[in-house]
């Protein structure tokens, strides 16, 4: 896998296993207000690709890349790579994070480098690049602490990476598929969140 220098352009991603759930939804609404700002984007719905959680084999530590599997995490590192923003969304589940997301998370092991002997530092190869990450977690009850774990799973775990943090985003109060896109209040927030990844991730004129 390379490491260049990424383009002004966002890699969104539901961890929903529901089809046309809120995850969905926001990411549609962000995709939107990329696009008005003439930010390409790509979507993909994590479970609806193939992707095999990692084993920790490490055969990654050798070849810079997964050598385990031939997934569509294959196709997701050069996306990855591209791409100067990053939004993951994930519905709540057990007051974390989803399957899909954490397999996600973990298949990024291959962007570390570790000395010898282990255990030793190590760094991150997507690091220092300006790479931007919006983390997304959305649950049915109304108090973000029913959320517990789910965005810091996601902004720790890619912060240690190589992304910043942009903002962070709880979405409170949705349980019933594509709810969001009628809460005035979520949809403001979604829009000024998505106009702060535009931000950062575009270059100064």
């Amino acid at each position: 896998m390379t490491t260049a220098t990424p383009e002004p352009r966002a890699l969104l991603l539901s961890g929903s296993p529901r089809s046309g759930g809120n995850p969905d939804t926001t990411l549609a609404r962000i995709a939107t207000v990329l696009s008005e700002r003439d930010i390409p984007t790509t979507t993909v719905r994590l479970c609806d690709i193939e992707l095999n959680p990692c084993t920790g084999c490490e055969l990654c530590r050798a070849s810079g890349t997964c050598s385990r599997f031939d997934d569509d995490m294959t196709a997701l590192y050069p996306e990855i790579e591209r791409c100067a923003g990053l939004v993951l969304a994930s519905p709540t589940y057990n007051y974390t994070v989803t399957p899909q997301v954490k397999s996600f998370i973990d298949r990024l092991y291959p962007y570390f480098e570790f000395t010898e002997p282990r255990p030793g530092p190590y760094k991150a190869r997507l690091a220092g690049q300006g790479r931007q990450l919006l983390p997304i977690g959305i649950c049915e009850q109304n108090e973000a602490s029913e959320m517990r774990y789910t965005i810091p799973v996601m902004r720790d775990a890619l912060e240690v990476v190589g992304y910043e943090i942009v903002t962070e985003l709880a979405l409170t109060g949705h349980f019933y598929r594509g709810t969001v896109a009628a809460d005035q209040t979520a949809m403001a927030r979604i829009q000024a969140a998505a106009e702060e990844l535009a931000d950062a991730i575009t270059p100064p004129a």
